[in-house]
C-alpha cells in the first residue's frame, strides 16, 4: 500500500458537502483528521441538507458556507481567507431522471461550476507559488463511459467517453476541463470516476432509499423496464476511504476508477431490499414487501450495464472495497429505519411533484 502523507494538516474546501457523498466524506475526514480545517461550500439545492452536518457545526475547525460554486468572487475569497490547499469537488446535479426533465441546470452546475472552481484555484495556486502539495480532487461518475453489454470488460481509466444522458454528458465535460487544467497549466488535478454509491444520507429519489421509503409507506416499488439493468454498487464509506487515499497519495494528472466489485441487476437488488426489510422492519403495511414491485415504462437512454475495473487504484494506492452489497444494504436499511427524522422532512411537496412527473405516467 502506498504510504499516505497524513502528517501535514490540510485546509480543505469540500464542495457539495451537505449532499450525499460529500457529507459522508466530510464526516470521514473530520473523524480521521481532526486537526485539519474543513470548509464546506454548498448551495443547499433540494438534495443538500445542512442538518446532515449538524453534529460538526460547533467544531472550531469546521465552517459551513452557503454559496454557489459558480460565484467566482465567493470562491476567490474563501481560498484566500481560509488559506486553502485542497479542494474536494463533489458539488453536482447528479440525478439522470432530473437531467432529462431539465438539462440546463446540469450544464450550469456541472460544467460552469467546475470551470469556475478550476479558474479560481488556478489563480490562487499561481499566486501562492505553485505549491506541490496543493490538490484539486474532481469526483465524477462511471456514467461518462456510457453503457456496457453483458460480456463487455469493465470500464477502465482508458475507456473512451460515451455519455448517454444530459447528466453524464455534463459530468464528462467537467472531467475534460479538470484534465485539461493539468495538461495545460500543470494544476494538480486528480479525477476519480466511481460506480453507483449507496449508504446513509442518500436523497429519497435514488433507487435504494426510494425502495426503502416506499416499502415503509406501502407504496409501489417502480422498476424501470425489465429490471435487468446492471450496476456496480459501492458503499459510500468505502468510497470515502478511496478518496482519502487519492488525495494523500494519488498522482496529479491521473484518473482513478473506484468501484465496489458488486455487479447486481436492479431487480435482484430490489428483491434483496425487500427480503431485508421484511426481516428488519416490524409492521410493514405490505408483507412480503416484494408484492409492491411494479414495472414501469423505461426511461429514455437507460444505460444497460455499468462495471468498474478498479485495479489501478488497488495496485498503485492499495485501496480495495471492504463492503459486500448484502452487508452494505443491511447497514443502509438500519440507518434509514433509525433516522426517519432526517428523511421524512425531505418528502416535501416539491419532491412529490417530481415523483409524479417521473413515475405516475409510466406505470404499465
Amino acid at each position: 500500500m502506498a504510504e499516505i502523507d497524513s502528517e501535514r494538516a490540510r485546509r480543505i474546501i469540500i464542495t457539495g458537502g451537505a449532499g450525499f457523498i460529500g457529507s459522508n466524506f466530510v464526516h470521514h475526514w473530520s473523524k480521521k483528521y481532526p486537526k485539519d480545517r474543513i470548509v464546506v461550500l454548498d448551495s443547499l439545492t433540494y438534495a443538500g441538507n445542512r442538518a446532515t452536518l449538524e453534529d460538526l457545526e460547533n467544531l472550531e475547525n469546521f465552517r459551513f458556507v452557503h454559496g454557489d460554486i459558480c460565484d467566482r468572487p465567493l470562491v476567490d475569497q474563501l481560498l484566500k481567507q481560509e488559506n486553502i490547499d485542497s479542494i474536494a469537488h463533489f458539488a453536482a446535479q447528479s440525478h439522470v431522471d432530473r437531467s432529462i426533465l431539465g438539462p440546463g441546470a446540469f450544464v450550469e452546475a456541472n460544467v460552469v461550476g467546475t470551470f469556475t472552481l478550476l479558474e479560481s484555484f488556478r489563480q490562487y495556486w499561481l499566486e501562492s507559488g505553485q505549491p506541490k502539495h496543493y490538490r484539486f480532487l474532481h469526483i465524477s461518475t462511471d456514467e461518462v463511459y456510457g453503457s456496457l453489454g453483458p460480456s463487455d470488460p469493465p470500464f477502465s481509466e482508458s475507456t473512451a467517453y460515451s455519455p448517454n444522458s444530459p447528466y453524464s454528458a455534463s459530468k464528462a465535460g467537467s472531467d475534460h476541463l479538470a484534465r485539461a487544467y493539468y495538461h495545460t497549466y500543470a494544476l494538480p488535478t486528480i479525477i476519480t470516476n466511481c460506480s453507483n454509491n449507496y449508504g446513509p444520507f442518500h436523497f429519497p429519489e435514488k433507487l435504494i432509499p426510494l425502495m426503502i421509503i416506499n416499502i415503509l409507506q406501502g407504496k409501489p416499488l417502480p422498476i424501470y423496464g425489465d429490471g435487468q439493468n446492471v450496476r456496480d454498487w459501492l458503499y459510500v464509506k468505502d468510497h470515502c476511504q478511496a478518496l482519502d487515499f487519492v488525495i494523500h497519495s494519488g498522482t496529479p494528472g491521473q484518473t482513478y476508477n473506484v468501484g465496489g466489485n458488486n455487479e447486481v441487476k436492479n431487480i435482484d437488488l430490489v428483491y434483496l431490499i425487500c427480503r431485508l426489510m421484511d426481516e428488519l422492519s416490524e409492521d410493514l403495511p405490505v408483507k412480503p414487501a416484494e408484492n409492491l414491485i411494479t414495472f414501469v415504462k423505461d426511461r429514455p437512454g437507460h444505460d444497460r450495464r455499468y462495471a468498474i475495473d478498479a485495479s489501478k487504484i488497488r495496485q498503485e494506492l492499495g485501496w480495495i472495497p471492504e463492503t459486500t452489497v448484502a452487508e452494505g444494504i443491511r447497514e443502509t436499511i438500519l440507518w434509514y429505519l433509525e433516522n426517519q427524522k432526517w428523511w421524512r422532512p425531505l418528502l416535501s411537496a416539491d419532491y412529490q411533484a417530481y415523483y409524479q412527473a417521473s413515475y405516475d405516467q409510466k406505470f404499465i
